[in-house]
């Protein structure tokens, strides 16, 4: 599997867990005309609005914070692939000589 479809994956099925399984919030575009209403349901809501145009799925709009979170999730799950591929290459390093290493480069 790719990294991407990885990270996106990953990430879907945490966000799942995150808030329970339910129904994701759909809109159609017309909607987006009370920018108060959506801009509350966005925050209100901390997932993505899915916004839909003639009923085909047209963009996903979320808050700052969600979008944020969502980042976050998306650049652990990278490093995580990024280890996953270490551990099968064998390019592990030993604990012991890694804290070693930062205490006598961060000891006063």
């Amino acid at each position: 599997m790719p990294v991407v479809d990885f990270v996106h994956n990953s990430a879907t099925i945490v966000a799942h867990k995150k808030r329970g399984e339910h129904m994701p919030q759909i809109r159609p575009i017309r909607d987006l005309r009370n920018t108060a209403e959506i801009s509350e349901l966005c925050h209100s809501s901390e997932e993505p609005i899915f916004i839909t145009k003639n009923g085909y799925g047209d963009m996903v709009i979320m808050s700052m914070k969600t979008y944020e979170q969502n980042m976050a999730l998306v650049d652990i799950y990278e490093k995580l692939a990024v280890a996953e591929r270490q551990i099968q290459k064998g390019e592990l390093l030993d604990g012991d000589s890694v804290f070693a290493d930062l205490k006598a480069k961060h000891a006063s």
